[in-house]
């Protein structure tokens, strides 16, 4: 699997939609998670993420200004006791419901299926870091059409038991610009998170997100032995 360096992998594309990162920092002590959205028209970018307990909700920037909330106003994230839940819709509550009722983040996801924005289709991303013993697993999620053709739901988990120190994954909706927008597509992508703080991290992701289309970006650092976490949220609308 390629290893792909962080900054140049968000500059490869100018849009790709809404994205999860997942990874164990370089001294291998936190769980690394990041959300960014991205967005090409007006009620997509009049957003902005708000803290909400211990996770976040997105939320209009402009009230006046928001035509439909529909796939827009959701919680991106959300913590289950040991686990830390990332999505890109409000399936993140399906997760949080269904896997309070003891079912698996696979079968919660099984409930669910791509957004209905035909002739997208965007598809449903989700991540989950668990914290066990003083380390992490965690799981990625893709929900999404047959090439395009809405009749058909193609369900992909990837799951990583005792992921390496550096090291991330990256999944996001789009694999480019397009009209209609293309689902991503293969495995996620694997990242080399580079040695350094939540701050330096956090404006890394940002400066190399394309500044047309940015609107938001989420990243946490979780301590393995603790569960304790920072958070940081950048908005492009303030």
């Amino acid at each position: 699997m390629e290893i792909r360096n962080l900054a140049n992998e968000l500059n490869s594309l100018p849009y790709h939609g809404r994205g999860i990162i997942i990874g164990k920092s370089a001294d291998g002590k936190k769980a690394v998670a990041a959300y960014f959205i991205m967005g090409r028209s007006e009620n997509s970018r009049n957003r902005v993420f708000v803290e909400d307990g211990e996770g976040i909700r997105t939320q209009a920037f402009d009230e006046s200004k928001m035509v439909d909330p529909h796939l827009i106003i959701y919680a991106p994230v959300r913590v289950l006791g040991n686990k830390t839940i990332v999505t890109n819709g409000d399936q993140t509550d399906t997760i949080y419901e269904l896997m309070d009722k003891q079912m698996t983040f696979e079968q919660a996801l099984r409930t669910r299926e791509f957004e209905d924005d035909a002739p997208n289709y965007t598809p449903r991303i989700s991540g989950i870091i668990r914290l066990e013993n003083g380390d992490m697993n965690y799981a990625m999620s893709i929900l999404k059409s047959a090439d395009g053709d809405g009749s058909s739901c193609q369900r992909y988990t990837f799951a990583y038991s005792n992921p390496l120190p550096g090291k991330a994954k990256f999944i996001h909706t789009y694999k480019c610009d397009g009209n209609p927008l293309p689902s991503f597509e293969g495995e996620p992508k694997t990242l080399e998170l580079p040695d350094t703080d939540i701050d330096s991290l956090t404006d890394l992701i940002w400066k190399n997100l394309n500044e047309d289309n940015k609107v938001s970006l989420f990243v946490r650092y979780i301590d393995l032995e603790t569960g304790k976490y920072e958070s940081r949220i950048v908005n492009k609308n303030k």
